[in-house]
């Protein structure tokens, strides 16, 4: 046989099935309705509080001095990029918002936007990138009197440099506490600090399994809970062990009880205490099945869902309306309300994650009542 027969033996079957695979997949992309498994007990109002066909992602919200704010990224892609911006807005009632600042790093790629109040003053931190498939390197702060009028970026003092942090809490105004991930992935802490720039280790979360994103919330007794994303490989197509630590820790904070959740890998988490139990908004993965839709997988579809995070793992209890690139949100109650920020690609399609990366993506916003939210949750953890 020829080298040319050969070569058409071997490879225009591949090449067959290759088109047949992105014809399928895009099929699935773009015909294929939403399937987010949303509870019909889950009542809730949802707005688009921001879109302009870019790609609007990472988002975080507070309540500080009255009025909302809340920051998000704006830019072509998910990828890293130098033109991406932050995003400030302020609303007095979480209906109508002013953008008040714009952020940018020049030459870099800005991202992960977490806002804090420390001593009286808003904190935004944010993780800067110089790679194209976006693998931060530092953590930056800025801080305001106003909302308005903001610092320059500065780095961290202590020993927080080259840890990725994500959002600080306090349970006196005295300590604040911080969880972050090592820019080269693989080990997370806990921080401390009195003023929100210089932050001294408090111990080590865990070591291994490619351990990324990690946040936390206290629990009623002073105990430390935790959620960390532990990818085991950097592999496009995931890991089957693709999972979830939650680590417990009793002040002060040294020594970490630990379980693994194999329900999804919480990407983007964001920990909120209520009525003395704590929950978490963060990704689900659709699927975990080889060789190309383990859990982390591009070509896997993704939801933004609520979670009940106790020391014995991660219980699902919704989905929220969300597909392709989504997640990355922020918590805040006031009054008698509780508002959730997110961002979804489209939701009128189910398109898998590595199309919703390069498409647009909007902000959204849920607000549910109290006492409607308090309802639904005590009814799925009574049958959980």
């Amino acid at each position: 046989m020829s080298c040319v027969k050969k070569v058409c033996v071997i490879f225009l079957p591949l090449m067959f099935l290759l088109i047949g695979a992105l014809f399928w997949l895009s099929y699935k992309s773009f015909y294929r309705t939403n399937e987010a498994l949303v509870d019909k007990e889950f009542q809730f109002d949802l707005s688009v509080m921001y879109s302009d066909d870019l790609h609007n992602s990472n988002s975080d919200l507070i309540c500080w001095r009255g009025e909302f704010y809340l920051v998000h990224a704006n830019s072509p892609f998910h990828l890293g990029s130098t033109q991406c911006k932050l995003f400030l807005w302020q609303s007095n009632d979480g209906n109508s918002w002013e953008k008040v600042n714009e952020f940018n790093s020049p030459g870099e790629d800005i991202r992960d936007p977490k806002l804090a109040e420390i001593n009286g003053q808003l904190f935004l931190y944010v993780l800067v990138n110089r790679d194209f498939l976006a693998e931060p390197y530092r953590t930056l702060y800025a801080r305001s009197r106003d909302g308005r009028n903001w610092t320059p970026f500065q780095p961290l003092k202590g020993e927080a440099d080259g840890w990725l942090l994500w959002r600080p809490k306090t349970r006196d105004g005295i300590d604040w506490y911080v969880t972050g991930y090592w820019y080269e992935h693989g080990k997370s802490a806990l921080f401390r600090s009195q003023d929100g720039i210089f932050w001294e280790m408090v111990s080590i979360i865990h070591e291994g399994d490619r351990n990324d994103e990690t946040d936390f919330e206290f629990l009623p007794d002073g105990t430390i809970i935790c959620t960390a994303r532990l990818e085991y490989s950097d592999s496009f197509f995931g890991h089957s062990e693709g999972s979830t630590l939650i680590a417990c820790a009793k002040p002060p904070y040294k020594e970490w009880n630990k379980v693994r959740s194999s329900i999804t890998r919480l990407d983007g988490p964001c920990l909120f205490s209520f009525d003395g139990k704590v929950f978490a908004t963060g990704r689900r993965d659709c699927s975990n099945q080889g060789p190309l839709w383990y859990i982390g997988s591009i070509l896997n579809r993704k939801r933004t869902s609520l979670w009940y995070v106790s020391p014995e793992g991660l219980t699902w209890l919704t989905d929220f309306p969300s597909c392709g690139d989504t997640a990355y949100g922020g918590v805040v109650m006031r009054g008698n309300k509780i508002y959730m920020c997110y961002y979804s690609s489209p939701i009128t399609r189910d398109y898998p994650w590595i199309v919703g990366m390069l498409g647009k993506t909007d902000i959204f916003l849920l607000k549910c009542d109290l006492d409607s939210f308090r309802n639904f949750i005590n009814s799925k953890l009574s049958g959980k």
